[in-house]
């Protein structure tokens, strides 16, 4: 995939997280590709994947993903984000979280995303759940 053909497609998987559509974003990854966020399990195959993605949006209603650069790397492609929400969700916070972070992406030969690595501060993460609203 091209330079400027991945930037376009990183452009439109920003905008499908923030859809608010589990199965959009499910659609950039291929039949029986993986996520992985940290130190989780992976999620395998577009069902495990879009429930991954509807967690978030349940528990951030207002959520939005930024798309914020593209890094080759030897082997992958990081897409870095940045991710702004209120947990407000079932049993939230009310807290507002602003985080960074970056999946390593392996694109397949049908120009879907065949593996996905997430990693973003979950400790930092977790502080601005739990700090008072």
């Amino acid at each position: 995939m091209t330079s400027d053909k991945l930037t376009e497609f990183a452009k439109r998987y920003a905008q499908a997280w923030c859809s608010h559509s589990p199965e959009r974003i499910a659609a950039f990854f291929g039949e029986n590709a993986s996520l992985k966020v940290n130190d989780d399990a992976p999620a395998i195959g577009r069902k495990a994947i879009a429930e991954i993605a509807r967690g978030f949006m349940r528990d951030f209603p207002d959520m939005t993903v930024t798309f914020d650069k593209l890094e080759p790397r030897e082997d992958a492609t990081a897409f870095h984000w940045t991710f702004i929400g209120t947990n407000s969700g079932p049993g939230g916070t009310g807290n507002r979280v602003r985080i960074s972070g970056y999946e390593l992406w392996k694109i397949g030969n049908n120009g879907l995303i065949a593996e996905s690595k997430g990693h973003f501060d979950a400790a930092d993460y977790e502080r601005q759940l739990k700090r008072p609203a």
